[in-house]
């Protein structure tokens, strides 16, 4: 019989019958956004000169996943965090006015803190507030110190100073850089500040950085100016294989004697256009690396907050991006993309005291995951059908064989949730696109990459994750993986119909379908 690295259900009922039976764990969960793994050093990709020794060291002491799928952008990301679902499973949420204006119907759409609150949890957000006008405070958090961009659209770009910040209700202006600030209010909370001591907690960190304008701390503008810079091979085309939406992406431009410029889309600064276009793709990476040094410091501070009030022992820490960013990958400048390079994000989970340290896990995971997860380590039923799985089994045995990791499912409905994405694949599919790149669906098996594109026509993708990680080859066309073509198929659409998504069954057909592949 084969091994398989999930457990029986009597099995997991047991080991979360045991979790629960101890101490109930705190959960910090620490979020930064637009953030590519390659900005992390302990990741093997990692760009030259990137430097983050207190992530390093968080890895060390838990296991780092390869391969983390959390969301194709900002909002959707955190909805499916909420929720425990995919977007085409989260019914009222919308966007609404001026964007990023957005809402949803909270007795429709719930979110799983107001459970754990109901459950004896004290529940905490602090940061960037990225879904809903409604940011739940009173009913799905206790405590809340947010820079809610939805209500006010005018300070939307404000991402690192003079942010409109709601402390539970209360209205005013923070000036200070909001990576240092964020870090600031979470060691408040850690060290006791409007927090029960009696009581376990559940603290989301929601940094802003590093997302555009991708603004430095002042104490380290210009720390990384010198480092190398590695062009991305496929940074210009031809791109033989790839959707032809990739034209409209380009999001870099050639200037003279082989500089390379930020050209017409992905405005990842925010700077003016002509300013923009004088930035070089040097500039770009150097400065985001600069930003990824607050976030590091940052994250140093709090979890040095965390040992220091006797916490850390009963604390699951995890660490993870709303989703990556691209980095002239497939010349993007921006996420949305169904690729590694511009989807993964990093993730990093630590609690020593129950699982391995120092480990590195293949298994490829979704964001819908470690809301099961959290779950199982409080000892709290699902009070709705979610779409996760339990990692529980992996974190405490992360090394796994081929054929013991289970498929990861994606993907990307643009502004559109719930049953508005198959009324819109249905009645308007010329609108299912967001930002040039259409709605698509993508699985990981742990070596095989299979992206799905929700518009006729276009060309499937398959990628061979162990040859070619930075998906330069699409394989689909390849008579040698008709069958492999097939079962990954086959698979999309099975974890599409489990999830309940009502376009399982009609999705437009692709160009290998209508040659026959």
């Amino acid at each position: 019989m084969k091994k398989t690295a999930f457990l029986s259900l009597s099995s997991c009922l047991l080991l979360a019958a045991s979790f629960a039976a101890e101490e109930r764990p705190n959960i910090l969960f620490l979020f930064s956004d637009d953030q590519s793994y390659k900005t992390v050093s302990c990741y093997p990709e990692a760009l030259p000169g990137v430097k983050t020794p207190n992530l390093d060291a968080l890895a060390a002491s838990g296991v780092r996943f390869t391969h983390a799928y959390l969301g194709s952008w900002c909002m959707p990301s955190r909805a499916s965090i909420l929720t425990g679902r995919h977007p085409h499973a989260i019914e009222t949420m919308r966007l609404e006015g001026t964007y990023p204006g957005s809402t949803y119907n909270p007795e429709v759409c719930r979110f799983w803190p107001a459970v754990f609150r109901a459950e004896g949890y004290q529940t905490a957000q602090i940061g960037k507030w990225h879904t809903g006008t409604d940011s739940g405070w009173g009913r799905d958090w206790d405590h809340q110190i947010v820079w809610n961009r939805p209500l006010h659209p005018e300070n939307a770009g404000n991402y690192f100073y003079d942010q409109i910040i709601y402390e539970d209700g209360v209205k005013r202006i923070e000036p200070g850089y909001s990576t240092d600030r964020y870090s600031d209010w979470a060691i408040d909370y850690l060290k006791g500040k409007k927090r029960d001591a009696d009581k376990p907690w559940f603290l989301w960190l929601c940094y802003g950085a590093i997302h555009g304008p991708t603004t430095p701390a002042e104490r380290h503008a210009g720390k990384h100016r010198n480092d190398e810079v590695i062009r991305p091979l496929d940074l210009f085309g031809p791109r033989p294989g790839k959707p032809s939406f990739l034209e409209a992406t380009q999001a870099w431009e050639r200037g003279e004697n082989g500089v390379v410029y930020a050209g017409k889309s992905g405005a990842a600064f925010g700077e003016e256009e002509n300013e923009r276009k004088r930035r070089t793709f040097e500039d770009f990476v150097h400065q985001t690396n600069d930003c990824v040094e607050a976030l590091d410091e940052g994250i140093g501070r709090v979890l040095a907050a965390l040992q220091e009030t006797g916490q850390l022992e009963n604390t699951l820490i995890v660490f993870t991006a709303d989703q990556g960013f691209g980095m002239g990958e497939h010349g993007f400048r921006m996420k949305l993309g169904p690729w590694d390079a511009t989807y993964r994000s990093p993730l990093i989970v630590s609690m020593p005291s129950r699982f391995p340290r120092g480990k590195v896990c293949r298994q490829p995971v979704h964001g819908v995951d470690l809301v099961r997860t959290f779950h199982t380590l409080a000892g709290i039923d699902e009070a709705w059908e979610m779409h996760g799985h339990d990692l529980t089994p992996v974190l405490t045995n992360p090394a796994l064989a081929d054929g013991e990791i289970r498929p990861c499912f994606y993907e990307h409905t643009g502004h559109e949730y719930g049953s508005d994405v198959e009324k819109t694949l249905r009645d308007h599919p010329e609108d299912a696109v967001h930002n040039d790149v259409p709605f698509y669906i993508a699985m990981n098996d742990g070596r095989w990459k299979y992206i799905r594109y929700l518009k006729a026509g276009e060309t499937e993708e398959l990628y061979d994750l162990t040859s070619d990680p930075e998906e330069l080859t699409n394989l689909a066309d390849e008579p040698s993986q008709t069958d492999n073509l097939k079962r990954l198929r086959t698979l999309a659409r099975e974890e599409a119909r489990r999830t309940g998504a009502g376009f399982a069954d009609e999705m437009p057909g692709t160009r290998q379908m209508a040659e026959g592949r």
